[in-house]
C-alpha cells in the first residue's frame, strides 16, 4: 500500500497533452511543458541571454463566468507577492488584466487591476480554443535581474466566478487551490519543488497510513482486550492478538506522523493548528502506551490496579482522539461536494461499533443469566440444606446428659 501511495513520487514533471502541444508550437514556445494542479497546463521557451520569457497557461473553465492566472513571485513560490497576469471570463466576453497579489488579498480585500506589476510584458493575450476547450494566457516577459531564472517561482489559480472583468471573486480554499505554485529551473527545466500532484499523493499515504493505524488497528486491538480476555468468552491468544494489533497500528500510524511532519515542512505557508496539535498528542501518549510491553507491573504488585485503571482510561481516549483527528484531516482534503473518504471511515466506525455494541449486550446478558443461574443454585443450596436439616429422624435423649 505504501509503495503504491509513493511510487510516483518517483516522477518529476508531466508532459501536456497533446493538443495544448501542438497549440503551444503554434505560439513558437516549444521548449518545456509541464501539467500543473487544477488541470491547467504550463509551457515556457526561455533565452537565457536576453532573459526573454514566453509562457502559455491554458486550463478549461467551465462555469459560465470564471477565471485563470499565472505569475511569477520573487519572494517564494506562494501567493502574497506574486506578479500576476490573469484572464477573465466574464458575462460580456474575454478579459486580459495585471494585478500585483499582496497580503491584503490573503485578507479577501478587491484585487484592482495594475499597469505596472515590475515587469515588463507584451503580446500579452487571454483566448479560447474551441478544438479542445482550452481558455489560454499568453504573453512574453523580459525577467528582471532581480528574478533568478534558475530558481523562478511559478503560481496559478483558478477561480469560479468574475462579477466583471476587474472584478475576479476568491478562489475557493481547497489544498489543491493551496499548493498551485512550483519552483522551476527556467534554463533547464528542472522542477526543483515537490510538484502538487506528489504531494496530493503523500496526504493519500498520510491519510490512509494513519486511518488505518490509528483508527482501524488501535480500536480492534481494544476490543479484543475488552471482550476476548474473560467476558463473554475466554480465549488464550487475546494477549498476543492485542500486543500484535496495538503495535501494527503503532507503526503504521508513526509512518503517517512522520509523513505528516513531512507535509507540514512542504506546506510551510499554511498551516492547520488542531490537526497538527491533536496529531503529537496521539503520537505521544500512544508511544507512552506501547511502553507497556516493558514497564507494566506484574499481577501481584500493589500498583497493577492503578495502572490497570491509567492504561484503560488512556487507551479509550486516544481512540476518541484518533477518530476526532481522522475527521479533521479529511475535512482538510475533502471540502468539496464529493466525500468518499468521511462515508468510507463513517462506515467502518459503525462497523466497529456495531461489533462492539453487539459483544458489551451480549457480554452483559451472560453476566446477569451468570449471576441469576449462581443465584438459583445458592438458594437451591440453601433449601437443600434447610430440607435435611428437617428430615433428620429424632433421637432419644441420652441420660448420660442428664
Amino acid at each position: 500500500m505504501v509503495v503504491i501511495s509513493l511510487s510516483p513520487l518517483l516522477a518529476n514533471a508531466h508532459m501536456c497533452t497533446d493538443d495544448f502541444l501542438n497549440k503551444a508550437e503554434k505560439l513558437n514556445i516549444t521548449t518545456n511543458c509541464n501539467r500543473c494542479s487544477l488541470g491547467a497546463e504550463f509551457a515556457w521557451k526561455f533565452d537565457n541571454g536576453s532573459r526573454q520569457l514566453d509562457v502559455a497557461m491554458g486550463a478549461r473553465l467551465e462555469s459560465p463566468t470564471a477565471w485563470l492566472a499565472w505569475g511569477l513571485n520573487p519572494d517564494g513560490p506562494h501567493m502574497a507577492g506574486t506578479r500576476s497576469l490573469m484572464g477573465v471570463k466574464h458575462q460580456a466576453g474575454l478579459a486580459a488584466r495585471k494585478f500585483n497579489i499582496t497580503d491584503a488579498t490573503k485578507r479577501r480585500c478587491q484585487l484592482r487591476p495594475s499597469d505596472d506589476i515590475g515587469l515588463n510584458i507584451t503580446n500579452f493575450s487571454f483566448f479560447y480554443v474551441h478544438d479542445f476547450m482550452y481558455y489560454i494566457i499568453h504573453a512574453t516577459i523580459i525577467l528582471p535581474d532581480t528574478y533568478n531564472a534558475s530558481r523562478a517561482n511559478v503560481v496559478w489559480q483558478i477561480g469560479e466566478a468574475a462579477v466583471a472583468a476587474d472584478k475576479p471573486r476568491m478562489h475557493p480554499t481547497s489544498l489543491d487551490h493551496l499548493d498551485a505554485s512550483q519552483t522551476i529551473n527556467l534554463i533547464t527545466g528542472e522542477l526543483l519543488s515537490f510538484n502538487p500532484t506528489q504531494r496530493t499523493r503523500m496526504r493519500t499515504a498520510h491519510g490512509v497510513l494513519n486511518m488505518v493505524g490509528w483508527g482501524i488497528f488501535l480500536p480492534i486491538g481494544a476490543i479484543v482486550a475488552r471482550y476476548l480476555r474473560c467476558h463473554p468468552k475466554k480465549v488464550a491468544w487475546w494477549g498476543a492478538f492485542h500486543i500484535g494489533c496495538q503495535s501494527m497500528g503503532y507503526l503504521l500510524g508513526s509512518i503517517g506522523w512522520a509523513i505528516g511532519l513531512w507535509l507540514g515542512q512542504a506546506s510551510e505557508h499554511y498551516t492547520f493548528t488542531t490537526h497538527r496539535i491533536l496529531a503529537i498528542m496521539i503520537f505521544t501518549f500512544t508511544t507512552i502506551q506501547m511502553t507497556a510491553l516493558r514497564l507494566k507491573p506484574k499481577r501481584a504488585d500493589e500498583y497493577r490496579t492503578y495502572w490497570n485503571m491509567y492504561h484503560h482510561f488512556l487507551g479509550y481516549s486516544l481512540i476518541v482522539v484518533a477518530a476526532v483527528n481522522i475527521f479533521q484531516g479529511i475535512n482538510i482534503i475533502e471540502r468539496g461536494p464529493h466525500h468518499h473518504w468521511r462515508w468510507s471511515y463513517v462506515g467502518v466506525l459503525g462497523l466497529m461499533g456495531a461489533v462492539a455494541s453487539s459483544l458489551e449486550v451480549y457480554s452483559w446478558l451472560k453476566f446477569r443469566n451468570n449471576r441469576k443461574a449462581a443465584k438459583k443454585l445458592k438458594n437451591l443450596k440453601r433449601s437443600q440444606s434447610s430440607a435435611t436439616i428437617l428430615h433428620q429422624p429424632h433421637l432419644p435423649p441420652n441420660p448420660l446428659l442428664n
